[in-house]
């Protein structure tokens, strides 16, 4: 009543300084009377319950009193300086938050009795946010260009703050309320841009914003959870799932925005970003992690929700400090969010060939000086953090596909999706910056994950096809120097020989001439090269002459062998000419002459009277010899003597008694299963079928997985292609076999698993698995492949 008559100028001196005061004492006094007299209300005390609703019939009488200050004010037609009201937005702040807190924690304050005062908590949370609607809009009003600007700026930080504490108060209260709220903050921080940059307190705004998205996203996912199992859609759970995704878009453009205009204040703040960027995703399909939800739900999440959250990665590209989160040396993080991880560090790849320069530069060339905080390069990320998604890759996920050519888009694996996007950076990447991506490269070839030097070997072979022929020769020969100077056997020495064999097929005719040149095949050191290489690569004339002169050195060496002492110290050189031998066979046997072939044949079965069932089964060497042989004999299967047929199937039966190591039984499957496109001449067939149906039957009875698998495939290969039926039956000597068997050719799926416990199954494997490799860690036992890999990466011979 007083205000009208009271100028504006003069409003702070002459009233609000002094009534405000009295009137947050008389709030005070009335809060603590309702709280203190809370636990002692019952339906029975009537004079306590007509004592606390006449307070709160008083609160909201004095709510509705600030509310008509501040809406006078509102009313005047000029501008209000700050200084003008100082008193009112902080003791209008402190009740509405106050008032907020004793509604928010109603329920266990009053506890069974809140019902007999409800309506008017009810009234008191209408009028409260009446007038905060009616502050904020005021404080749009306010003007800050007065003489006294430093008071007004820590007035209005302090506005900014305390709505900022309301926020944390109201956050699960009401989602209108709740965004209206955060909308004034980021309006009045973007307002008085230049003025408040410096005093606000970003890493509280920032943690504020990134706790709300997590915990509405959060919420969105349990609605989507509900209703998928209950199997119903109802008009109000869909409204509400709708409602709430809305509130994520909103927090996304909210913090978007933020980034936006204060990113040079955000430094402490990076680890919360990058984080929130991995909580959402973490719970979000195809993660593991991620709850059950429709893929309708899945779609509206991704469209309305993820789709403004986009922008987030692009606003913080350019910013050191947050690069340096993303790709520091020990990030540490949790299983779940190792996906989320290799998502973001895509996400970077994907936009960051429209970035300038100096910022490509910062993500892909990692740390150089000691001064900096330590961080890999992003292709290193990249590859140590696909490592960290062996359970993602083992079930494996999948993502949405990309349409081509109006056809409706299929899902592509994990894989497939991290390849096609990894060679894509690569086509964008700068010549410049190569040296870090063959670094990255050959880390990854020669690390200790399989899938993982995989993927390393098709982004190279992709880069030699993308890039000039020149390039690719220049990589061909440095890994065949690679595989050269690999001392002994070792994975390392298998993953190069197969990048290798892939990459010859890339080279130009020119440039493969030239590679015969530099490497000859007919000069025995270079066979160990040459075992690794398929001669398909090499065009028709180069391919008949590689493989002459690689069958003339590979046939000298056996017969130096055979015809010297023949002890195990001699046998490496001799294993070796002996794979060239398969090599040729499997890669260019049609360019060899009858009689080449015949003394390739006759050089093995000379080799292989030297073996004894004994003698293989203890030595590796020796092993590595029956594996050799047996795929050449293989190859010449319409062409083995039958006496050579006794002693094979002889030695093996006595072998697989000695319980053999795995890649002995696998080598001797593969020469079972071939055995279909033999008729065995009638004088031998009494002593070979019964010892094939006991290795088939012991075989197929094996508890190790991987060779029970190769096991009935190779018995369906050969029972199809025999002519010795009556073989069959006596290879599946038991009833659980023959089941087994028949099961397998119907391709019935035995047990079947439900997508969750397949995910579930994954996680506990990931788990067991890298706790086995931390221990192998830890107790030495990757010693000697790690020494091989650090003398091997010595060696780079100029390929960066």
């Amino acid at each position: 009543m007083f205000l009208p008559h009271i100028n504006l100028s003069e409003l702070e001196q002459t009233f609000f300084s002094k009534v405000l005061p009295k009137a947050i004492q008389l709030f005070d006094d009335l809060l603590y009377e309702l709280s203190s007299q809370a636990k002692g209300l019952t339906s029975q005390n009537r004079e306590l319950c007509k004592a606390m609703r006449n307070v709160l019939q008083t609160m909201v009488q004095l709510l509705e009193t600030l509310t008509g200050c501040v809406r006078h004010i509102c009313t005047l037609q000029e501008p209000v300086p700050l200084e003008s009201i100082r008193s009112l937005p902080s003791s209008i702040l402190y009740v509405i938050k106050n008032t907020f807190m004793h509604c928010k924690d109603s329920e266990s304050l009053y506890s069974g009795c809140l019902h007999l005062i409800s309506d008017l908590l009810q009234s008191l949370f209408k009028e409260t946010y009446s007038l905060q609607k009616q502050l904020m809009e005021l404080l749009d009003m306010i003007s800050m260009e007065s003489a006294s600007a430093e008071d007004s700026i820590v007035d209005m930080v302090s506005v900014i703050h305390t709505v900022l504490e309301i926020c944390s108060v109201i956050s699960n209260m009401d989602h209108a309320l709740h965004a209206n709220t955060w909308k004034f903050i980021i309006k009045q921080s973007l307002k008085h841009h230049s003025l408040l940059q410096s005093h606000l307190k970003h890493t509280d705004i920032l943690s504020g914003l990134c706790k709300d998205t997590l915990f509405s996203f959060h919420s969105c996912l349990q609605l989507a959870e509900q209703m998928k199992l209950s199997g119903t859609q109802e008009s109000t759970d869909y409204k509400l799932f709708q409602r709430t995704v809305k509130l994520c878009r909103f927090f996304a453009n909210s913090l978007v925005h933020y980034i936006k205009e204060f990113i040079p204040f955000l430094s402490d703040s990076c680890c919360r970003l990058h984080q929130l960027y991995l909580q959402i995703y973490s719970k979000f399909p195809p993660s593991l992690y991620a709850p059950v939800i429709s893929e309708a739900h899945r779609d509206e999440i991704a469209r309305v929700f993820l789709a403004a959250l986009d922008p987030f990665v692009h606003q913080l590209l350019p910013f050191r400090p947050f690069l340096e989160q993303v790709l520091r040396e020990k990030l540490d993080l949790s299983p779940e969010l190792h996906l989320p991880q290799c998502h973001l560090l895509v996400t970077v790849m994907d936009k960051l060939p429209s970035q300038p320069e100096d910022v490509q530069s910062l993500w892909i060339t990692g740390s150089q000086f000691s001064e900096e905080v330590p961080r890999l390069s992003l292709f290193s990320a990249f590859f140590l953090g696909f490592q960290q998604c062996s359970g993602e890759l083992s079930l494996p996920v999948c993502l949405p596909g990309v349409m081509d050519n109006g056809q409706a888009e299929v899902p592509v694996t994990l894989y497939h999706h991290l390849c096609v996007h990894l060679c894509a950076f690569i086509a964008s990447t700068p010549p410049s910056h190569f040296p870090q991506l063959e670094h990255a490269l050959l880390d990854a070839v020669l690390g200790s994950s399989m899938i993982t030097s995989l993927l390393a070997m098709d982004s190279w072979c992709f880069l030699a096809r993308y890039g000039t022929a020149e390039l690719c020769a220049h990589h061909v020969f440095v890994i065949a120097h690679l595989i050269k100077s690999c001392p002994g056997e070792c994975y390392q020495l298998s993953v190069l020989g197969v990048l290798l064999r892939r990459m010859l097929f890339l080279m130009a005719p020119d440039h493969q001439v030239e590679f015969t040149q530099k490497f000859p095949p007919k000069e025995a050191e270079n066979l160990p090269l040459w075992q690794h290489i398929s001669l398909k690569a090499l065009t028709p004339d180069v391919r008949k002459q590689v493989a002459h002169q690689l069958c003339a050195v590979g046939l000298t060496q056996c017969r130096q062998w055979l015809s010297g002492r023949c002890t195990l110290g001699e046998l490496p050189p001799m294993n070796i000419a002996l794979s060239v031998l398969l090599t040729v066979c499997n890669s260019a046997g049609d360019t060899l002459e009858a009689g080449l072939q015949a003394a390739v044949l006759g050089a093995a079965g000379q080799l292989w009277a030297h073996l004894t069932g004994k003698q293989v089964s203890s030595q590796p060497c020796l092993q590595q010899t029956l594996c050799l042989l047996l795929p050449l004999l293989e190859f010449f299967i319409q062409k083995l003597d039958p006496q050579l047929i006794t002693q094979v199937f002889a030695m093996q039966a006595s072998l697989l008694e000695l319980d053999p190591p795995d890649h002995v039984r696998l080598a001797a499957l593969d020469l079972l299963s071939s055995m279909g496109k033999l008729f065995m001449p009638q004088e031998i067939q009494g002593q070979v079928i019964p010892k094939l149906s006991y290795l088939f039957a012991s075989l197929l009875a094996d508890k190790t997985w991987l060779i029970y698998q190769h096991a009935l495939q190779a018995f369906t290969h050969f029972a199809e292609a025999t002519m010795h039926e009556d073989v069959v039956p006596q290879c599946l000597n038991s009833e659980e076999i023959k089941n087994k068997v028949v099961c397998f050719l119907a391709k019935a799926r035995q047990g079947e698993e439900t997508e969750e416990a397949r995910a579930e199954r994954m996680k506990q494997e990931k788990a067991v698995c890298n706790a086995h490799l931390l221990k192998m860690k830890m107790d030495g036992e990757w010693g000697s492949a790690l020494e091989v890999g650090v003398s091997l990466k010595a060696a780079r011979l100029g390929l960066y």
